[in-house]
């Protein structure tokens, strides 16, 4: 089998004449991306191709299984959480991903590659149906990997994918937000990018006191478009303000769809507690550049990031599949609760 590479390449020469990003952001190539050697001109139509997901954190609500696998690992029933993430991507147009990993997460890099005494083992014995599901899995897609050697917050890990995705805007997906949807949650939201040619975040309402968990955003209705009342224009944003000071309803979740200026805005946004740098102060940094739109995606997010959320997640996606949904309904069925 032919070894795979990645489809993005360094665009260095355009970045030559640039000044050392000031938090030491260069990044530790596992695999180089490719990108077209032509920038992409900003009078025509943008287009969402690569895809980013920030992997590097330590998991640490789930220990003790995370202290030797990626959280991103956990499955829910058969499949590792991450590996939904792509599929959406996929889905959704994206061809190119980059994850942005740690230490300890060689798991997902070898996850997304081949395994050849796997194959050969299968193959060999003659189980057809399993070896079609390990090569889907290595033959999805081109991934490519960026080592974060700290974790300095979410605007740090996005902010390490500048030299890979270029001028060119870009998804970011956070895995731990699995959003079950007939209609991919990232494609809607490129429709949307599609249309504004402006960044876009996914956003859901959230009622009462858990909206302090949340970023939350200060918004004006977007009327007279195909969206209906899902769009909204963003006007400011909050990091987990207390719930009488929160501007709206409407929480950002895991998915965004960013323009490349929100590069040199995270680039020059102080970092906070803890040296970390935050990916809602960049972006507010970005709002007061160019519009930012909002929109209230059609689907069921699960929140496997938390225990609790992570087993319900569990139970809905086993009873939605066709060989294990209806034993399993009987047995819940059965319980004494």
């Amino acid at each position: 089998m032919a070894a795979r590479r990645s489809c993005f390449r360094r665009e260095a020469a355009d970045r030559a004449d640039k000044e050392p990003c000031r938090y030491n952001c260069a990044a530790t190539e596992v695999a180089l991306l490719t990108t077209n050697d032509i920038r992409p001109n900003r009078l025509m139509t943008m287009k969402v191709r690569k895809a980013v997901f920030p992997a590097a954190g330590l998991g640490t609500r789930f220990l003790p299984a995370t202290k030797a696998q990626p959280k991103e690992m956990l499955p829910l029933v058969d499949k590792p959480i991450i590996q939904y993430g792509v599929e959406e991507a996929m889905a959704s147009g994206c061809n190119q991903i980059l994850i942005i990993t740690g230490r300890g997460k060689q798991a997902i890099e070898d996850h997304f590659d081949v395994s050849y005494e796997l194959e050969k083992m299968l193959e060999e014995r003659n189980k057809t149906d399993l070896l079609n599901i390990v090569r889907s899995i290595s033959d999805m897609m081109y991934i490519a990997y960026v080592r974060q050697k700290e974790a300095l917050g979410l605007g740090h890990a996005v902010l390490m994918a500048r030299e890979m995705v270029g001028d060119e805007p870009f998804a970011v997906l956070l895995a731990d937000d699995v959003i079950d949807a007939k209609v991919p949650c990232l494609k809607q939201m490129v429709e949307v990018f599609n249309e504004k040619q402006s960044s876009v975040l996914a956003t859901q309402i959230v009622e009462g006191k858990m909206i302090s968990s949340y970023g939350v955003l200060d918004v004006e209705p977007v009327k007279g478009t195909r969206f209906g009342e899902r769009l909204f224009e963003i006007k400011n944003m909050v990091e987990k303000p207390k719930p009488e000071e929160a501007p709206s309803n409407l929480a950002i979740i895991g998915r965004y769809i960013l323009t490349p200026a929100i590069f040199d805005c995270l680039a020059n946004t102080p970092t906070g507690a803890g040296g970390e740098l935050q990916l809602t102060d960049g972006m507010r940094l970005l709002l007061q550049k160019e519009k930012m739109y909002a929109y209230v995606y059609e689907g069921r997010r699960h929140d496997t990031g938390d225990k609790l959320g992570f087993l319900k997640a569990t139970v809905e996606f086993a009873l939605k599949r066709e060989d294990l949904g209806g034993p399993f309904r009987d047995y819940l069925k059965g319980l004494k609760l």
